[in-house]
């Protein structure tokens, strides 16, 4: 086999882990989002025992290491009965890492939108859970979107992290070809310009659905 057909195969080995880095980047981002949401809202409860939740969630996971999160999801909670498999408890550690540092950028833009909108929605008799859901929110979605695209990026680099339990994601993958073949530029120069490649993709995205809120709040208004 010439080096060419060599390079290619081994190249071909480590973007086989790319489906494994975008399954578990895409569900950690679901993941984390969620848990922005539910936390970020309860932040700016009146409810002292929601918005303390919701406080001691943010503070441990924020707090925390990833790494340690991950070995805890993997290792500790089968202890307990629950038993994930290696994809599931990367998507936990990450989703739930990256919640805690979204729920704060969710409170901040809820707090953002101005007092003449809240009296707004008093006025139309709406309920507080209405009012968030249909003039709170979707504004506050514009103002939150620049940095979950950050936070989808860091979610991305994270996915290195599983690794460490074995998940055959980009990192995993490149480690084998280094390990079979004793190259480290190859695989790691193609590991680079792969995350590059996805992170490019997800910036993209995040600026189109970006512009796409901008035009429908300036429509609306």
């Amino acid at each position: 086999m010439s080096n060419l057909e060599t390079s290619v195969s081994y190249g071909w080995i480590i973007l086989q882990g790319a489906s494994a880095t975008l399954q578990l980047t895409i569900l950690s981002l679901i993941t984390a989002l969620v848990m922005a949401f539910i936390a970020g809202v309860s932040l700016t409860s009146e409810n002292v025992f929601v918005r303390g939740l919701a406080r001691t969630y943010v503070e441990v996971f924020r707090g925390t290491s990833a790494f340690v999160q991950l070995f805890v999801a993997f290792y500790v909670l089968p202890l307990v009965g629950i038993e994930l498999s290696p994809i599931m408890a990367g998507v936990l550690a990450l989703g739930l890492n990256g919640g805690s540092y979204a729920a704060e950028v969710v409170r901040s833009a809820i707090e953002a939108i101005g007092k003449d909108q809240r009296e707004t929605t008093i006025a139309l008799n709406l309920t507080k859970a209405q009012a968030m859901l249909w003039v709170i929110l979707p504004q506050g979605i514009a103002l939150m979107l620049p940095s979950f695209g950050n936070l989808a990026i860091e979610i991305l680099k994270g996915t290195a992290l599983v690794s460490l339990i074995a998940v055959p994601e980009l990192t995993t993958q490149a480690q084998m070809v280094r390990s079979q073949t004793g190259e480290t530029a190859y695989p790691f120069i193609l590991l680079l310009i792969t995350y590059l490649v996805i992170a490019s993709l997800i910036m993209f995205l995040v600026r189109r659905l970006e512009r796409h809120y901008r035009n429908r709040l300036s429509t609306a208004s």
